[in-house]
């Protein structure tokens, strides 16, 4: 062991300052440190160091910063771990044991914002679109992170995510209330999505134990069920007995947002696809627009039957060199959802449109026109539509003869399209019988 220097008093520890190693007696082997300053200026580092021999080993342990540690701790810290050595503990390994579980257990402290982001990052080629993406973002950046954002993801209870679920907003109608109540659609995205980035912290070891985001069995035990609630409401359309008024004066635009509006009007497809489209997805021999699986919110392939106006509008598009979409914008990019969307509100501003309505409220348009004007059974308005069309003919409903049903029905829907409001016919179109 080594020699016992002369015990120091705190004064003479204090007055110490040559850089080097000082013994400060008291316990074999304690010695202060003291480092030259980092820079010109700066004070002297100091720091307790305890140094054992144990067997022909010499090991080194860090005791502290001083003063930070007084020198009667310091010397209380060397006696312990002395004792400890002579009874075999090796300290050094010991020490690196405990950084190193220090450390893991440093990694595992991560926030839900932490978590969310990480999440988001690993996911980001798994949205629909860039729109999907940012909504994501943006729901919990609105309702999650001011509630959830700082605490570590191991902390949050049901309690956390309720306080999410209870907060007090306000609808665009001027509602106010509970996110939960008044939101219910927004409130049931944001809650899949925390959960989401909760079952995420689990995976990666930064939580443990029930996801308090699950619905059955512990949030359904707190909060109403979503069915019961006031329902969001519909896109606002234009009604299909008033569309052939407005479609006149949307063809008096020669615009790119009005020519794309047009389209999507006659194809009654979600904008998304629309301002995606590419020439290479159009068939005009074949009239028809194979949407691909990454352009469509369902992720498959949706087929198209095009009338002959949609052929006509395609053909007469000029085509911009450098870029292959339908519908671009003077850069050559992709037109944005809110240049249609603004389209809409300047003919609502000029008079041409008498009521409030959006562009995704022309799917409803063509529904409720399917629905209340033509017999055609509802798998093949769904399939028009790009829905989902139940087990028996999801399989079937891209096979010919479906398709050129569904090619009837949008050449009846361009038809009525170009009739004069007032001038529609009240009958109800037969399906053609199968040859």
């Amino acid at each position: 062991m080594p020699k016992i220097a002369k015990e120091l008093s705190a004064l003479e520890v204090r007055r110490l300052n040559s850089p080097g190693w000082h013994a400060v007696g008291g316990v074999a082997g304690l010695l202060l440190q003291i480092r030259p300053p980092a820079q010109p200026g700066a004070p002297l580092a100091r720091s307790w160091i305890f140094r054992i021999r144990i067997g022909e080993q010499r090991q080194l342990i860090g005791l502290g910063s001083y003063p930070q540690a007084t020198l009667a701790e310091a010397r209380d810290q060397a006696k312990k771990l002395s004792a400890e050595a002579k009874s075999g503990v090796n300290l050094l390994a010991r020490k690196r044991a405990q950084r190193s579980a220090l450390i893991a257990e440093a990694t595992k402290n991560k926030t839900f914002k932490e978590c969310a982001e990480a999440y988001m990052e690993a996911h980001s080629s798994d949205y629909t679109n860039d729109k999907h993406r940012k909504q994501w973002a943006s729901t919990l950046q609105t309702y999650a992170y001011p509630v959830l954002g700082k605490i570590l993801v191991a902390d949050i209870s049901m309690r956390h995510v309720l306080d999410v679920l209870l907060q007090d907003t306000k609808h665009r109608n001027g509602d106010a209330g509970k996110l939960w109540h008044i939101k219910a659609e927004t409130a049931k995205r944001l809650l899949d999505r925390i959960r989401t980035v909760l079952d995420y912290a689990t995976v990666n070891e930064y939580r443990s134990g029930n996801n308090p985001a699950t619905w059955k069995g512990y949030l359904d035990t707190q909060l109403p069920s979503p069915r019961g609630l006031k329902k969001t409401k519909h896109q606002p359309a234009v009604p299909y007995t008033s569309v052939g008024d407005f479609m006149a004066k949307l063809r008096s635009n020669s615009s790119t947002s009005a020519k794309a509006l047009e389209f999507l009007v006659l194809t009654a497809v979600r904008s998304g696809s629309v301002r995606s489209a590419t020439w290479s997805e159009i068939d005009l021999n074949k009239k028809l627009w194979s949407i691909p699986a990454e352009h469509t919110k369902a992720k498959r392939e949706h087929k198209v039957p095009l009338p002959q106006q949609a052929v006509s509008l395609l053909t007469a598009l000029p085509r911009m060199a450098g870029t292959a979409l339908l519908f671009p914008n003077p850069k050559g990019t992709a037109l944005s959802d809110m240049a249609i969307s603004q389209l809409m509100r300047g003919m609502r501003e000029r008079g041409e449109l008498a009521m409030e309505a959006v562009p995704h409220g022309f799917r409803s348009t063509f529904r409720d026109w399917a629905a209340e004007q033509t017999s055609y059974p509802d798998e093949i308005r769904k399939a028009a539509s790009g829905h989902a069309v139940g087990d028996a003919v999801k399989e079937a409903y891209q096979r010919t003869d479906l398709l050129e049903k569904r090619r009837h029905l949008m050449d009846e829907w361009a038809d009525y399209l170009d009739l004069p409001s007032g001038h529609h016919s009240a009958s109800v179109t037969p399906i053609r019988a199968r040859s």
